[in-house]
C-alpha cells in the first residue's frame, strides 16, 4: 500500500486539520510510461478535511454494495407477505443547447458559478478505544438536473452520515445520496430544490491537448468558488490506484486544491467535459516541488452512469466475465505478445461459453488492438449487452478468433452497509488506505 501526503496544506489558527487524501500510484502516458526513479511524489484525490477527528488518527467511512429491492416472503400463521422495494427514481429529460460561442473565462465563471455547489459531510466514528470522533471533510459538486440533482465525486461523500450543499447565494440544503459508482469514482446527490440552473454537459472526446479549460470549485474547503484556468495537458493518461485498479483521466495544469474533489472542469464554451478528482502533491527526487499536474474524469466516461441511477436506481454495465492483467516486459522477451493476460474466467459468463481459457492473451476486440488490461476494460466497457465481439487470443503459440457475445451486469448504486477504514498520520501529513473500488475498473468484467 503506498503513502501519500500533501505538504501544500496549511493548519490555521483554529487548528483545522490537513486533508486526509487518497493516494494513487504515480499516472504514467499510455502505452509508453515509466516514472523517473527517485521522485518523492504522492497523487491525492483531493477532498479536504474541514474539521479534526478526535482520538488516534482520524477516521474513513467505506461502503460495501448490498442488492436492494429484492422479494422477500415471509410466512407467518399461515399469511404470506410480499415485501417489494421502492427506490427513488426520475426521468430525465434532454434539453439542447446552443454552445457554439466561445467564451471568456470571465463569462464561464458568470455563467456556471450558480451551478456549482460547495458540499460539507459529517461521518461519526468509533475509535480504538471505543470513543465516538465526528469527522468533517468538504468537496465541491454541480447541479446535473435543474430539480436538484448533484454530481460529485465518491470520495467525498464516501461513508457520510450527513451531507449539506451550498450554493452560490449562500442557500444551504441538506442532500441525499441517491447512489454511486465506486469504480470510476462518481455520486449522485438530490436537494429538495426546484428552477435551478444546471451546467450543460459538453464532450470530452472532443478534446485536445492545449485546448484551455477551467476548474470551479472550493479549495481547501474555505476558498468558496474559486476559478482556476489552465489547459487540457494530456489526454487518456493512464493512472494506477495502489489496489491495482486503473482509470484514465483527463491531465490539466490547472490549479486544483484539497476541496475542490466533485467540482466541474470546463471547456471554454462553457460545457462541462470532466469532474476534477485529483493532483500530483510532493516533490522530485532532487526536491524541486511539483505543482500543477491534476487530473479530471472525463465526462462522456461516467454519463451513461449517473443516468442509470437517476433514471433506474442501479448500474448497468457490459460484462463478459473475466479478470485481466498486463503481459509483463519481461515476459514479452520470451516472445508472448502483448495484450491482456486472462487470470480468471467465470463459469456460466460469456467469455467461458466462447472457449476463452486461463492464460490466454486477448490481443484484439474486434479490430481495436489490445496492448493491456486498461484496453480491454475501456473497449468492454463502450460495448452494448446483447453486442457480439470477436476477441483475437493468443493461445501457446497460436493465434484464434472468439465469438463472445457481451451480457449485461447490474450494480446496485446505494451503499446498505458501511466499513472502517482506519486513517493514521505520518511525518509527511496522512497515509491509509484508498478507496476500494470493486467491479469493472478492478480489471474484472
Amino acid at each position: 500500500m503506498s503513502e501519500y501526503f500533501d505538504d501544500s496544506l496549511y493548519e490555521t489558527s483554529e487548528q483545522k486539520e490537513a486533508p486526509t487524501e487518497q493516494m494513487p500510484q504515480m499516472p504514467s502516458q499510455k502505452k509508453h510510461k515509466k516514472s523517473g526513479a527517485g521522485k518523492a511524489v504522492a497523487l491525492v484525490l483531493v477532498c479536504a478535511l474541514v474539521s479534526g477527528c478526535m482520538g488516534v488518527g482520524g477516521a474513513f467511512l467505506g461502503s460495501s454494495l448490498v442488492r436492494q429491492g429484492q422479494p422477500e416472503t415471509v410466512l407467518s400463521d399461515g399469511v404470506s407477505t410480499v415485501m417489494k422495494g421502492v427506490r427513488e427514481t426520475s426521468v430525465l429529460q434532454i434539453q439542447q443547447i446552443d454552445s457554439s460561442k466561445t467564451l471568456s473565462a470571465a463569462e464561464v465563471y458568470a455563467a456556471n458559478v450558480n451551478s456549482t455547489v460547495g458540499i460539507v459531510t459529517s461521518a461519526v466514528t468509533t475509535n480504538f478505544w471505543g470513543q465516538r470522533t465526528t469527522s468533517a471533510a468538504a468537496g465541491s459538486g454541480f447541479l446535473f438536473t435543474d430539480d436538484g440533482y448533484i454530481l460529485t465525486n465518491y470520495h467525498v461523500v464516501q461513508g457520510a452520515d450527513s451531507v449539506t450543499v451550498s450554493t452560490y447565494d449562500g442557500t444551504k440544503y441538506d442532500a441525499k445520496i441517491i447512489g454511486f459508482d465506486e469504480s470510476n469514482d462518481v455520486a449522485v446527490l438530490k436537494i429538495d430544490a426546484e428552477g435551478l440552473t444546471p451546467v450543460v454537459i459538453g464532450n470530452s472526446d472532443q478534446l485536445n491537448v492545449g485546448d484551455s479549460v477551467v476548474a470551479i470549485g472550493n479549495p481547501l474547503g474555505e476558498l468558496t468558488f474559486s476559478l482556476t484556468s489552465g489547459t487540457v495537458s494530456a489526454l487518456d493518461r493512464e493512472v494506477t490506484m495502489s489496489s491495482g485498479i486503473s482509470m484514465e483521466l483527463i491531465q490539466t495544469d490547472c490549479a486544483i486544491n484539497s476541496g475542490n474533489s466533485g467540482g466541474a472542469l470546463f471547456n471554454m464554451h462553457g460545457e462541462v467535459v470532466g469532474i476534477t478528482n485529483a493532483k500530483y502533491s510532493g516533490s522530485s527526487g532532487s526536491g524541486a516541488s511539483i505543482d500543477n499536474i491534476a487530473f479530471a474524469i472525463p465526462i462522456n466516461d461516467v454519463y451513461s452512469i449517473v443516468t442509470s441511477i437517476i433514471e433506474k436506481g442501479y448500474i448497468e454495465k457490459p460484462y463478459i466475465g473475466v479478470s485481466v492483467l498486463d503481459v509483463s516486459d519481461e515476459t514479452q522477451k520470451y516472445g508472448l505478445p502483448k495484450g491482456a493476460s486472462v487470470q480468471t474466467v467465470t463459469d456460466d459468463g460469456p467469455a467461458k461459453a466462447a472457449g476463452l481459457q486461463v492464460n490466454d492473451i486477448i490481443t484484439k476486440v474486434d479490430d481495436t488492438e489490445i496492448t493491456g488490461s486498461s484496453d480491454l476494460v475501456k473497449t468492454i466497457g463502450q460495448c452494448k449487452p446483447g453486442q457480439e465481439i470477436t476477441l483475437t487470443v493468443y493461445r501457446q503459440g497460436q493465434t484464434l478468433e472468439l465469438k463472445v457475445t457481451v451480457a449485461r451486469k447490474v450494480q446496485d448504486s446505494k451503499p446498505e452497509q458501511q466499513t472502517v477504514q482506519q486513517q493514521t498520520q505520518s511525518s509527511n501529513g496522512y497515509s491509509g488506505q484508498i478507496p476500494n473500488f470493486p467491479g469493472f475498473f478492478g480489471f474484472g468484467f
